[in-house]
């Protein structure tokens, strides 16, 4: 027996209901230099990291929307601010963000079971279905929240681990 088109999605949606309370959770109190820190000069910040999220969230909602008000929309592939995410605070971006994913998160909610087989175009990859968008949102989210963990952990507790760094495999 096939799950049905409903449950193919829940567990999209239950990730990407949980990732702005595990980030809440996690940044809270953070301090400022710890949030701006870059391990490379053409790596993110937590902050940098927080305002891409929230830009993705744009993205993916203005996708979704189009995946169910549009027959097969065209979806262009996604370029990234040439001014990159450095402007703003990493409150601000992850308020934006947390803000916009409930918003994302009722719409999907409220829409019937099928939408997840409703399909697009993307310009780069071709046909996809909702189903498909939704499950990377999903791996995009935990791509980021492991970035995010560790440059927390780089910053805040590697370099005071003493010889216990060498178990340490950092990739911030």
């Amino acid at each position: 027996m096939q799950p049905s088109q409903s449950s193919s999605i829940r567990p999209a949606l239950a990730l990407l209901q949980k990732t702005p309370v595990l980030l809440e959770t996690m940044l809270a109190g953070l301090s400022f230099d710890l949030l701006r820190w870059k391990p490379a000069p053409d790596r993110w910040s937590i902050s940098e990291v927080l305002s891409h999220l929230a830009d993705a969230e744009e993205l993916f909602s203005d996708r979704v929307r189009r995946f169910v008000v549009e027959d097969s929309p065209l979806l262009k592939k996604h370029e990234q601010p040439s001014e990159g995410y450095s402007q703003g605070t990493s409150q601000e971006h992850l308020s934006h963000f947390t803000h916009a994913r409930r918003g994302n998160l009722q719409f999907l909610n409220a829409a019937p079971p099928e939408i997840a087989t409703r399909t697009a175009e993307h310009s780069e990859i071709g046909k996809i279905t909702l189903e498909q968008m939704l499950n990377e949102w999903a791996s995009h989210d935990l791509g980021h929240v492991r970035q995010i963990a560790e440059l927390y952990r780089a910053y805040a507790f590697y370099p005071n681990s003493g010889p216990f760094q060498r178990y340490s495999n950092l990739r911030p």
